[in-house]
């Protein structure tokens, strides 16, 4: 099936094929690694189906992650009002890069490319320019998210990335960090806590499969692994940032259904609702030209 008002453009290099998607909110289609005993999907391929994100296999979350309660948030005094983006979901999510076409090019034999230029898109506050860049390796892929800020008053930014990762029987997730945060039905964050529910410690490594988790963690050190025994491969996710700050400071968010053929562990810069939370928890209030970038290292072993 070819989904023909949302062209995949490959770029194949280093044994491995990337699908990207632009007009459909500069996602991607498919990551694949080719090896002796055939193709792998490392995330989700998106079926072509419907023009829906969330079936893709990744896609950028700009200017901001996750939720935004209370309609909006206040910054330097002045409200600004963000409205739900998404549907069935009672507040705005994911920013609003993933909802937008981009522009692709090709630079390099073993490089891509992805550009949008937002002005106050559907109502919201942002002006910026983001770019994704996509590099392919011999060891894996290089992914980075920028967005320089283009408005004229400063407003708080965060980034993010929506990988959904290829769940077969055995796979299983590790990650060092500390807590998590427990949230209601919304889900927004409620309570945290350093003592984690039955089977949702990443630190010693939970399966793929397993109870509902849509939380996000906290002290994350910057890195973390994704084993199918059954292949064998393992991928290894690193932000160099983060582990270069050694204080184990990070946030990463976990989605795993209790069925279905994908889970997704999300790098992202700052707490859900951290428009709302004390110190922002890792938002960066930026100014005119000012740049915010997330670099993503994917390692195969």
């Amino acid at each position: 099936m070819h989904n023909k008002a949302h062209p995949i453009f490959w770029l194949h290099h280093a044994n491995q094929s990337l699908g990207l998607v632009p007009t459909l909110g500069g996602s991607v289609a498919a990551w694949k690694v080719h090896r002796p005993q055939g193709p792998f999907d490392l995330w989700r391929p998106w079926d072509e189906a419907a023009p829906d994100l969330y079936s893709t296999a990744s896609f950028p979350l700009v200017p901001w992650s996750n939720r935004i309660s209370a309609g909006g948030f206040t910054h330097d005094g002045t409200f600004h009002p963000i409205a739900p983006n998404r549907a069935g979901e009672p507040y705005p999510i994911h920013g609003d890069g993933w909802l937008q076409s981009w522009q692709l090019k090709q630079t390099a034999s073993d490089t891509v490319e992805m550009t949008l230029k937002s002005d106050c898109f559907q109502g919201n506050p942002y002006q910026y320019v983001a770019t994704q860049r996509f590099v392919l390796r011999d060891d894996g892929m290089d992914q980075t998210l920028s967005v320089t800020h283009t408005g004229a008053l400063p407003l708080p930014y965060g980034l993010g990335q929506h990988p959904c990762f290829v769940r077969t029987p055995q796979a299983h997730l590790q990650a060092d960090v500390s807590g998590v945060w427990l949230s209601g039905a919304d889900p927004l964050p409620t309570t945290h806590t350093r003592d984690f529910p039955d089977s949702w410690d990443l630190r010693s490594g939970i399966p793929a499969r397993g109870s509902f988790i849509d939380n996000a963690y906290t002290g994350w050190s910057g890195t973390g692994t994704i084993v199918w025994p059954e292949r064998p491969l393992a991928l290894t996710m690193r932000v160099p940032e983060v582990q270069a700050r050694g204080n184990n400071d990070g946030f990463c968010l976990l989605y795993r259904p209790e069925s279905g053929p994908g889970f997704c562990f999300e790098p992202v810069t700052h707490a859900i609702d951290a428009f709302h939370a004390p110190a922002q928890q890792g938002l960066t209030v930026l100014q005119t030209q000012e740049t915010l970038t997330l670099h993503v290292e994917w390692r195969f072993q």
